[in-house]
């Protein structure tokens, strides 16, 4: 039995109705409120966002790398308020106990140093492909190779972190509190349905670009109206709480996997990966 796409977004959609409230509560704590205070209280932060539009410019990039030599120290604080929050929204899908906000953060806490080793071995790992597929051809000089090895890292890049993918809902959801061993179950259940799945984010991950890009047009639109002080302020908390939604939606969507994942490992139902 496959992973089935229309169960995990049905799935997704039930988590995130019955439990909007409650994940409200957490995302609005540790995403909402310290993406905006980031956004409107940090200088610089609207001039990248209005850079967007191009990415790869020396500009952009040179201001990128004044803020964070400027403010690492906010930025490391937030990945860690960031990191308890995502575990605390996990583990409030758990079913077998229905934990309260409060237990949810409680766990988001206790669990954190086995999500942060997790989420360092994964980009380890992910750095170590890319430079053996990309980095040392450069190094020997073969550059045609390395075009070539380039679009391999990127999928073998794509496929790692689709296999590594569960390991937020494995420690928040299942108690694993060994990194290693999340990443090891995390493979397990993703195995005979990586491709499905990879394809199951990127449609949910596109969908959400498009339409919120819309949206954030139409809202820096009718802000710019109030001139340049509202624009920034305005456009700050939509951003934000357009960002602490996805979070939301991620949550309910790992959840969602992982429900399904583990449904189908208990039941025999997963196949042998190609």
């Amino acid at each position: 039995m496959k992973f089935d796409l229309d169960t995990a977004w049905k799935d997704t959609s039930r988590l995130l109705r019955d439990n909007f409230g409650l994940l409200a509560v957490i995302a609005g704590v540790f995403f909402f409120i310290p993406y905006a205070a980031i956004m409107i209280g940090i200088p610089g932060m609207a001039e990248i966002g209005q850079m967007q539009g191009d990415p790869g410019s020396e500009a952009m990039e040179a201001a990128i790398l004044d803020l964070y030599g400027s403010y690492w120290w906010v930025f490391l604080l937030m990945a860690i308020v960031q990191g308890i929050g995502m575990l605390a929204l996990l583990a409030l899908l758990r079913h077998r106990d229905r934990p309260t906000v409060g237990d949810a953060i409680k766990t988001g806490v206790s669990a954190f140093l086995a999500y942060f080793g997790a989420q360092i071995l994964q980009t380890l790992a992910l750095i170590g492909v890319a430079f053996v597929l990309v980095g040392v051809p450069i190094a020997a000089g073969l550059g045609a190779i390395a075009f070539l090895t380039a679009i391999l890292a990127i999928v073998a890049v794509a496929y790692i972190a689709t296999k590594f993918s569960l390991a937020s809902p494995v420690i928040a959801i299942d108690g694993e509190r060994n990194p290693i061993n999340a990443l090891s179950r995390s493979w397990r259940l993703t195995k005979g349905n990586s491709v499905r799945l990879f394809f199951f984010y990127l449609l949910i991950l596109v969908a959400f670009i498009i339409v919120s890009a819309v949206f954030s047009l139409v809202v820096t639109l009718i802000f710019a109206f109030g001139g340049p002080d509202v624009m920034l302020f305005g456009t700050s908390i939509v951003s934000s709480a357009v960002n602490a939604f996805f979070i939301m939606l991620m949550a309910c969507i790992l959840a969602a996997v992982h429900m399904q994942m583990t449904r189908l490992k208990n039941t025999g139902g997963v196949e042998p990966e190609a």
